[in-house]
Formats: structure tokens, sequence, C-alpha cells
């Protein structure tokens, strides 16, 4: 029955799936390729030292993204040193405490559902809650991209630490270790890979992100300290591309932030492919 010959109707039929295949691959890498070329093509040739070391200047009529640059690590900063306790947190226990398995599965539709959300009704929600207590701040922009990446985080840390064999945790169990301990100690270096990979995804995802900063964390470009940043509207590289592009049709200044942020997200995709890369060989050894 496997010896079977294939009849030439069968063969044509895979052969015409194989090249629409082939060529719906090659489209894909042409498009990407296409759009990353354009973008630096059009974005390098205006980056400059003066437009990366300085701040905008109205007196003098320049343009500097200096603050820009500020403000987003000061929001990547805010936003992962709240969102990555909280969703590592909720994924310890929904894997390891929690016993009702009926609300361990509301808990995970919910996190699913939360992650469809566009980033636009995110902005609204935290224009109206957060912005409303604490005023359009970076602060209040870092606790809404903490909405939007809890998800993220929360379901990578899960993944990884069902990757954790059960016979680890019974072993250390027979040590005569804690519940919490053999977490501390065992499983959590075991799923560290995951963790940290859901946090450069997540910061991939802060990068790109401009409709919910829009609606909270302003578009002030002013040069302050960290904790004076976070407390003060600040414009993000996203945002401020969006105010050169589409308010002062400064289109070179546009190009330049979007090189950037393409640089940047190549790097921080890199570092995420990297980093599994280096724990899968660890694991091996």
């Amino acid at each position: 029955m496997l010896d079977r010959p294939i009849s030439p109707s069968r063969r044509a039929y895979i052969g015409v799936m194989g090249l629409l295949c082939a060529l719906s691959v090659l489209l894909v890498c042409a498009l990407a390729l296409f759009l990353i070329g354009y973008v630096l093509a059009a974005g390098l040739p205006n980056l400059s030292w003066e437009l990366l070391t300085t701040k905008p200047s109205y007196l003098s009529d320049t343009i500097g993204i200096l603050p820009d640059i500020l403000n987003t690590i000061y929001i990547i900063l805010a936003a992962l040193l709240i969102v990555l306790p909280l969703g590592a947190g909720a994924a310890v226990y929904l894997t390891e405490y929690a016993a009702n398995k009926r609300l361990v599965s509301v808990i995970e539709y919910a996190a699913e559902t939360l992650s469809g959300i566009p980033s636009i009704i995110y902005g609204l929600v935290g224009m109206l809650v957060f912005t409303g207590v604490l005023g359009t701040s970076l602060l209040a922009g870092a606790l809404t991209l903490v909405i939007m990446n809890l998800p993220t985080i929360m379901r990578t840390t899960q993944e990884s630490l069902r990757t954790v064999p059960q016979s680890y945790r019974e072993g250390a169990f027979g040590l005569g270790a804690g519940k919490w301990r053999v977490i501390r100690t065992v499983v959590l270096p075991g799923c560290a890979d995951g963790i940290i990979t859901g946090c450069i995804l997540s910061v991939g995802r802060i990068l790109g992100e401009s409709a919910a900063l829009l609606f909270t964390a302003g578009f002030a470009h002013a040069l302050n300290g960290f904790f004076t940043g976070l407390a003060s509207p600040g414009a993000t590289l996203t945002v401020a591309l969006y105010v050169y592009a589409k308010e002062q049709g400064e289109f070179g200044v546009a190009f330049a932030i979007a090189a950037m942020l393409m640089l940047l997200t190549l790097a921080v995709n890199l570092t995420a492919a990297l980093v599994g890369r280096c724990f899968k060989k660890r694991r091996a050894l």
C-alpha cells in the first residue's frame, strides 16, 4: 500500500501547493526586507550626533531627540519594574499553587482576552484611570503599558514553568525542601530563559507603542531626570515620530526616529533569540 505510485494528478497538486507555499515565503521575506531597507535608507542619512544628543530649541530652530530617548528608557524601566514581579508572580501562583482548575482557566482566558484588546482602548482606560489620578505623565503611561504587557509576561512564564520536569520538584521535596524553597531554588532557575525572553519581548512591544501613550504620557520634549521625568509629561520615540511627521511635517526627523526604532527592534529580537539559545545550551550541558 505504501509502495503504490503517486498518480500524476496528485503529483501535480503537490507541486502546485509547494510552489504556492514557496511564493508565500518569498513574498513575506520580500515585504519585510523592503520595509526594513526603505526605512533605513530614508532614516540613516538623517541621523546625526547633534540630533541624538540635544533637545529641541524653538529659539535656535533646532531639533534634538535626546529627551525622547531618555523618556523611552524611563518608561521601559518603570514598566518592567512593575510588570515583571506581577506577571512572574501570577504565573507562579497559577502553575504551582492554584488548585482550582476552573479559576485558573478563567484567569488564563482573561489574560488572553487582554492581549487581544487594541492598544487605543488601553490608552483611553489609562487616560480615565491613571491620568485622572497622576495627571499626564510618564508614570501614567508606564502603568498603562503594565496592563498591556502583563499577559505576555504571565503566559511566557507559565509556559517556561511547565517545561521544568516534575521529577526536579519531587527530588527537592524528597530532600525535605519546602514549597517556596523548591520554587525559588529549583523551578525558577530552570525556567529563567522563558522569563527573560518574555521580558525582552515586552521591551520590544513598549518600544513600538504609541497609541496608548498619546493619551497618557503626553507630547513634551523636556529634558528631565528619572524621578522628575516619571512625574512629568514626556514623549517617547514613537510619540515623537508621530508628532514630527503628522504635526510638524519634519519627515526627515521622523524617518531618522523610525530607523532608530527599527534597529532597536531588530536588536531586541536578536537578543531574545540569543538568550533563548544560550539557556538551551546550558540546559543541555
